[in-house]
């Protein structure tokens, strides 16, 4: 046998692009993806988002066209972002059967039944007048116990008005106990809970908050509650902490930083893993490309391999409507 037998037998199965697709370990698809879309209270038409080429803030009858434009692409999913006209301290508006997202809910269940899966983000960010995930206590900190009641609010909300699996994405702890109990006592048994487990205080949210009008007040941060990017026994633990509670997908954010963490997760548990390629790193790969420093499309799918390799089952990600529409050729 010849010494050179083992590389050329390597070798072999990359020469066509055929060979290269039969002997693929990792295959992403249509099916991986999970698009996020905004819809915004009180506006005619649909608001672009600087910072987020190619996506808007929608209006209901907006947001209504594009679920069927990505539902005709094979995209199996969509999560919802509410963007309301008025905050308050409680972030009323999220539990609101009249608010944002509980009418858009409604109106993507009427037009569209069964063709998509609803997920609806859980948090009280994008509704609060000072921008945190919760409530706040009397010596400014965010108050866990009290914010898992409006979460079991919210919820419910969300599930009557049509969500297929709701995400809490506060990392407030009991978060998934709370609003499993919650949607049980209410007869929503049925409804889902996709945890954002793993949610890092990461640098790379900026564009989201353009899009979703979320600013926090008096400059301050998330670091007390979200995950240490230093960290990572810890996120196992919140992890395995969210499926003992009853979370039937956990999901690691952001993404291509955490990798390393998304695997761990993803060899750990035995219910699916997601992934959130956020709107940092979509932001990022956008401006190289525009700029011609990178092959925007190319690394766009190396990025949501990466993803797939290292474990994620789902992939939240702003590329999903472009990657669809090439993948449908």
């Amino acid at each position: 046998m010849s010494a050179a037998f083992p590389a050329r037998r390597m070798r072999r199965l990359r020469r066509s692009d055929a060979l290269r697709r039969l002997v693929a370990e990792t295959t992403l698809s249509v099916d991986d993806l999970v698009a996020p879309l905004f819809v915004r209270e009180a506006i005619d038409s649909p608001v672009a988002v600087p910072s987020l080429p190619g996506h808007v803030q929608h209006t209901v009858a907006s947001l209504v066209v594009e679920a069927k434009r990505l539902a005709s692409l094979g995209v199996p999913a969509v999560v919802l972002f509410g963007l309301p006209a008025r905050k308050d301290a409680t972030g009323s508006g999220a539990s609101d059967p009249s608010g944002i997202v509980q009418v858009a809910l409604s109106e993507l269940r009427g037009h569209l039944g069964e063709e998509i899966v609803l997920i609806s983000d859980l948090c009280l960010d994008e509704y609060t007048d000072h921008g945190h995930c919760g409530l706040i206590a009397a010596d400014g900190t965010v108050d866990n116990d009290a914010t898992l009641g409006r979460y079991k609010e919210v919820a419910v909300a969300q599930a009557v008005a049509g969500a297929d699996i709701v995400a809490p994405s506060g990392m407030m702890d009991g978060q998934v106990g709370a609003i499993r109990s919650a949607l049980d006592a209410s007869g929503h048994t049925e409804v889902a809970i996709l945890a954002y487990a793993a949610k890092y205080a990461s640098a790379l949210y900026g564009p989201f908050r353009d899009a979703a009008g979320v600013a926090i007040a008096d400059g301050g941060n998330r670091r007390a509650y979200q995950q240490d990017p230093r960290n990572v026994a810890e996120a196992l633990a919140e992890v395995a902490l969210d499926v003992a509670e009853g979370a039937d997908i956990v999901m690691v954010k952001p993404a291509l930083a955490y990798l390393d963490v998304l695997a761990r997760v993803a060899s750990s548990v035995d219910v699916p893993v997601a992934a959130y390629h956020v709107s940092g790193e979509y932001a990022m790969l956008k401006a190289a490309a525009e700029r011609g420093w990178i092959d925007g499309e190319a690394v766009a799918i190396e990025h949501l391999v990466a993803m797939k390799r290292a474990g994620a089952r789902a992939i939240l990600t702003y590329l999903a409507g472009e990657v669809a529409e090439a993948m449908n050729g």
